[in-house]
């Protein structure tokens, strides 16, 4: 049975786990296009690979938790929840959505959405009752 798209954006994601950017560009189309909502605007997959090399020196781990994931026949829509561990011990999550625009089996677009969420239930609570 042949790879699936689906399959491919959970891969790409270990290879970022790993920091093996070579593996995770090979996945790539030569004119693959990385946004993402930082305001930094759009990126080719090479420039935004530049940009995350910094972060082996210092990230003791990363692992990615698909929560949710979709696919049509050439796009994959997924939520998931980057755990980061700093190399002075400290903890952080980011919650994403993540957009996979795909060329046959290789990704030609990821879109990624960053956003923040309630620490706690009393958080949230105050927020809809804020919005109420």
């Amino acid at each position: 049975m042949g790879t699936n798209i689906s399959e491919t954006a959970i891969q790409c994601l270990r290879y970022l786990e790993a920091c093996d950017f070579e593996n995770m560009r090979s996945m790539c189309t030569s004119t693959a296009t990385v946004w993402h909502n930082d305001g930094k605007g759009e990126l080719t997959i090479d420039e935004k690979i530049e940009q995350l090399r910094p972060l082996v020196a210092t990230v003791d781990s990363l692992r990615y938790d698909v929560t949710r994931q979709f696919q049509n026949s050439n796009e994959v829509l997924q939520q998931n929840i980057l755990h980061l561990v700093l190399n002075d011990g400290s903890h952080s999550e980011i919650h994403a959505a993540m957009y996979l625009r795909f060329e046959g089996l290789l990704i030609d677009r990821i879109e990624e959405y960053t956003y923040d969420v309630p620490v706690d239930s009393d958080t949230l609570r105050s927020a809809v009752q804020v919005r109420g």
